[in-house]
């Protein structure tokens, strides 16, 4: 195959078409020794790919080397770029993450017990103006409308109601 290689090389339309014909019936087999049964069909696939990869690298050839070393590296790149692309990757689509992430209740009684405590620390309706808004996801308004007083002061509340618990919290007040 080295000399129809160097005459095609050198132009020789006659080497060259019995060039591929003999890659070819050299490619086949390689291939479908390689691949597992249920893709034996690609065999040819992977023919026609490494064969039109020899043709657009042709040049890339050195004509010192010996051709079949050549010739399994192209053929080989292309066994693997095609185990790449049939590859199978599981996915889980991230709103079917159930299964997999289990919801841990205890760690919600846990906080919900530790957010009670905290909330203790200050006034009632502080505690839930910040429970409301913080914690539900309720407006300012909503909160405000639900205890009978005004934006402004149910802000008020709820900002020193937190800046108490920071204090507190943090080690400011004993």
């Amino acid at each position: 195959m080295r000399e129809l290689m160097l005459a095609s090389l050198d132009g020789d339309a006659a080497a060259y078409r019995a060039l591929l014909a003999d890659l070819g019936r050299h490619l086949r087999p390689y291939f479908t020794r390689r691949l597992t049964p249920a893709f034996a069909s690609h065999a040819e696939d992977l023919v026609q790919e490494t064969l039109l990869a020899i043709h657009t690298r042709r040049m890339t050839y050195d004509r010192t080397r010996p051709f079949t070393a050549w010739l399994h590296a192209v053929a080989h790149h292309k066994f693997v770029d095609h185990v790449r692309r049939q590859s199978i990757r599981l996915t889980v689509p991230l709103e079917d993450d159930a299964p997999i992430f289990a919801h841990d209740d205890h760690a919600d009684a846990t906080a919900k017990r530790d957010l009670d405590v905290v909330l203790d620390a200050v006034p009632e309706r502080t505690s839930d103006l910040i429970r409301r808004t913080r914690v539900q996801g309720a407006t300012i308004a909503e909160a405000a409308a639900h205890h009978g007083i005004t934006e402004t002061a149910a802000k008020v509340s709820i900002h020193r109601g937190l800046k108490s618990l920071v204090s507190r919290f943090s080690g400011g007040e004993k």
